[in-house]
């Protein structure tokens, strides 16, 4: 199983009716096989996530966030990942609203260089 414990993530790219950009920046905490997160930046001023990690290191959670226009938005996500050449992970997302929108989208986040 993958560790995403302290792992800093930041996206590359998103579908349009996403949120998250290239200023978000994502940060994992891992216990066992329960995933959390807080992230912020672009338009995102604070968010959490939570779910669970499965034997091969996808991601199943949720997210919730308050967006730059004071609106609470939320979702659901499924994660594979894709271990980069240095030792990197880079996540393949699947996600959709769960508020009023319900529209899909896909994105891909990348470990931070550290």
């Amino acid at each position: 199983m993958i560790d995403y414990n302290g792992r800093t993530f930041v996206s590359i790219t998103n579908t349009k009716n996403g949120e998250v950009s290239s200023k978000t920046y994502f940060h994992y905490k891992q216990e066992g096989n329960i995933l959390t997160a807080t992230y912020h930046g672009g338009e995102i001023v604070q968010g959490t996530l939570i779910g669970v990690v499965d034997g091969n290191g996808s991601l199943e959670f949720r997210y919730n966030h308050v967006n730059r226009k004071s609106q609470i938005r939320g979702g659901k996500c499924v994660s594979t990942p894709e271990m980069l050449s240095d030792g990197r992970i880079r996540l393949y997302e699947k996600w959709k609203w769960l508020d009023e929108d319900q529209s899909e989208g896909e994105s891909i986040i990348e470990e931070e260089i550290s």
